[in-house]
């Protein structure tokens, strides 16, 4: 996150030589957030977005009431409140745990005198930092620019002027309006490359479908352990780091459990109020999400239980948001290694039929592949075919599709029983002497 323009409360040198003492963050965010009475304090989610952006929290305050002030987000009571605790904080940045509007962002900026963002650019600036791929950074471009085309102020001199020059400003037209026109055409032209890029994850996606894998989708809070999972599940070596937002493109693996492939997908992490722009922006990679078999929901088993529920909670906001909550869902209770006997029991008895896990130690691991063989054999459909013997590649097909396969040879073909998704089975209806349920 670049270094806001502050004011009064900016980098104040406090040695004699006019340098910043040892350890001093550039950014000092004083955070703050509007609760209903009765609501729970979740800032310490907001001093960890700032800290993986870098900033470094040094205050909080709360104001219990039922909505923001719609002009300043705080009353005018918390606003002097909080001007006297920005000084004495030595804080030169706001950080407000909503996604402001424009007015609130404003007013708040000119009551205190220091730069105000809200929680939304937090989580944006985190996405751009983390984006690595081409398409990864388009989606978050594409998201930086509508969340910011509302809040322009004549500050967007820094945008590409694609399609500018002499005689493309209309008469009278002020700089404002040029650079809010540059950047919707800017939108335009994302959406457009997007759209590429969803035509050519639907062209991959058909070929995965042809193949007729059972599809996983591993969804879950953002740092739950979904790409640790991934790796002790596939081998795969998937880079993992213990923050917030490491991993925002899909990545699909091969899982061998019981005889069978299963395709694995780990994608983007969640948070509570995940900004929608963010949800529209990576809806090619969410789609992954959206169109599996079974979800796979981890789950972070080291946090407290409230903080648990809150967590599956969100997250199951989002797979709602995104349409893609009707799929089953196992819960994998991940970081077992981090939690005590007291804990086990209790998760327990909450969550009966989740999994614990720890992929650090192994544990659980294979009950989680058995779990999943389990899932799909449920909707199994048991076959009996006849193959001709010159249709051998559909033979091989079966062998690769179902694993194990009872086959014996007879003077027509290949006689197979074989237990099959129905959907596959349907494929290999002319060659059926019998269907029925497994």
């Amino acid at each position: 996150m670049a270094e806001p323009n502050a004011t009064h409360n900016g980098d104040r040198p406090s040695s004699q030589d006019g340098q910043r003492p040892p350890g001093r963050a550039v950014q000092r965010a004083f955070m703050v957030t509007v609760l209903p009475a009765g609501e729970d304090d979740q800032l310490a989610e907001l001093a960890e977005l700032l800290r993986t952006s870098g900033v470094a929290a040094v205050g909080e305050l709360i104001q219990r009431r039922d909505q923001p002030h719609p002009n300043s987000y705080l009353g005018k009571g918390k606003l002097e409140e909080l001007k006297l605790e920005l000084g004495a904080a030595d804080a030169n940045l706001v950080a407000c745990d909503d996604e402001l509007s424009p007015r609130q962002e404003r007013n708040l900026e000119t009551a205190l005198g220091v730069p105000v963002i809200d929680r939304t650019a937090i989580i944006l600036d985190i996405f751009a930092a983390h984006a690595h791929t081409a398409e990864g950074k388009l989606q978050v471009e594409l998201a930086q620019l509508e969340y910011n085309l509302a809040r322009m102020r004549g500050l967007w001199s820094h945008l590409e002027r694609l399609g500018g020059g002499i005689g493309t400003r209309g008469p009278g037209e002020t700089q404002i309006e040029t650079d809010r026109r540059l950047a919707r055409d800017r939108i335009a032209a994302l959406k457009r490359r997007l759209a590429d890029v969803r035509r050519n994850r639907s062209v991959m996606r058909a070929e995965r479908e042809r193949a007729h894998l059972p599809q996983v989708a591993l969804a879950g809070y953002t740092n739950a352990g979904k790409s640790t999972l991934l790796n002790a599940l596939t081998g795969a070596d998937v880079p993992v780091r213990d923050r917030l937002f490491h991993t925002l493109d899909p990545t699909t693996r091969v899982l061998h459990a019981g005889g069978r492939d299963y395709l694995l997908t780990d994608t983007v992490g969640f948070i509570r109020k995940l900004p929608h722009q963010l949800v529209d922006a990576f809806g090619a990679t969410l789609e992954e999400t959206r169109r599996a078999d079974l979800i796979l929901h981890v789950a972070d088993a080291s946090v407290p239980e409230e903080e648990l529920t809150e967590m599956t909670r969100a997250v199951d906001d989002v797979l709602h948001e995104i349409a893609a909550d009707e799929a089953p869902q196992i819960l994998v209770l991940a970081k077992a290694d981090r939690i005590d006997d007291s804990r086990r029991a209790e998760l327990s008895h909450r969550h009966p039929d989740a999994l614990l896990v720890s992929a650090a130690s192994g544990e659980g691991i294979p009950a989680v592949a058995d779990r999943i063989e389990a899932e799909f054999a449920r909707r199994l459909t048991e076959v009996e075919l006849l193959v001709p013997y010159e249709e051998g590649g559909r033979l091989a097909e079966l062998h690769a599709l179902a694993g194990d396969l009872e086959r014996e040879d007879t003077p027509d073909g290949v006689l197979v029983r074989v237990r099959l998704p129905p959907d596959t089975a349907a494929r290999f209806a002319a060659f059926a002497l019998s269907h029925k349920p497994a």
